[in-house]
């Protein structure tokens, strides 16, 4: 209820409310679809996304795979680690993140006393992507982690004494067991990035607002809600799309997973 009823509140004021006087019901989809600055935004809404998501894979999948095979007091000391940004409030570290990459801030004083000079990384994209893989990515060490506890390490031991190398015995059996583990974090943050507000607005700049960003202006400064309702809706779907060919892409590894278990 406390999703349908928004959802269909945003549904009824994208065919119903207008900024001028419409022309048909669809105008507020026409005028999304048909704006070029709009599709911009919602390329630049997506590439970040997977950039997010890829960066957020690369940097968890060590971490989670170092997690299943230290002792347990360095395991809970990795997940006190990973989970220490959730006791604090997300403002606090946007602020921290701000202080960060500003022009005088911690990082390019740092860049500088080595020689390599200044970024300007607040306001941009590449900051927006930085501040968003902080945030995002316990939810990808995680689900990551709890795949990867369930994988039988004898497999392994049983391919290397089979004459396998570690590397080929890592990439032929411990890494396609891991890829639900994958799948499900990855889908969690790629379904938090492509929705995300605070971090991008905080980090970011509105000459690369993303997609949120636009809805929010559409609703709050310009009072447009139909025309944030289309946004909404049709990034919605957009995002189920995405959902959907990424299921689909990867169906063969699964069904291989299903029948070897099975076996």
């Amino acid at each position: 209820m406390f999703f349908a009823y928004p959802l269909a509140q945003m549904f009824q004021a994208s065919f119903t409310d207008f900024v001028v006087d419409p022309h048909g019901t669809w105008d507020n989809y026409t005028w999304f679809l048909t704006n070029s600055v709009q599709r911009t935004i919602v390329v630049r809404t997506v590439t970040v996304t997977l950039v997010v998501t890829a960066l957020c894979l690369v940097l968890a999948y060590p971490y989670a795979y170092m997690m299943t095979v230290v002792s347990p007091r360095m395991r809970l000391i990795m997940v006190a680690a990973i989970m220490l940004p959730f006791w604090t409030s997300l403002l606090v570290r946007l602020y921290a993140w701000v202080i960060i990459l500003q022009g005088n801030g911690p990082l390019n004083t740092t860049l500088d006393r080595f020689g390599f000079g200044s970024v300007n990384l607040l306001g941009t994209v590449e900051g927006v992507a930085l501040g968003s893989v902080h945030v995002l990515l316990p939810f990808m060490v995680l689900p990551l982690y709890a795949s990867l506890t369930n994988i039988d390490r004898r497999l392994m031991d049983a391919a290397i004494s089979l004459g396998a190398r570690p590397s080929v015995a890592f990439a032929r059996v411990y890494l396609p067991l891991s890829v639900p583990g994958v799948l499900a974090g990855s889908t969690i943050v790629f379904i938090f990035m492509m929705g995300f507000y605070f971090t991008p607005a905080f980090l970011g700049s509105s000459r690369n607002s993303l997609i949120s960003e636009q809805i929010v202006d559409q609703v709050s400064q310009l009072l447009a809600f139909g025309r944030g309702g289309a946004m909404a809706l049709l990034l919605l779907l957009l995002t189920l799309a995405l959902l959907g060919l990424a299921a689909w892409l990867s169906r063969p590894v699964l069904r291989a997973l299903g029948e070897g278990e099975r076996s």
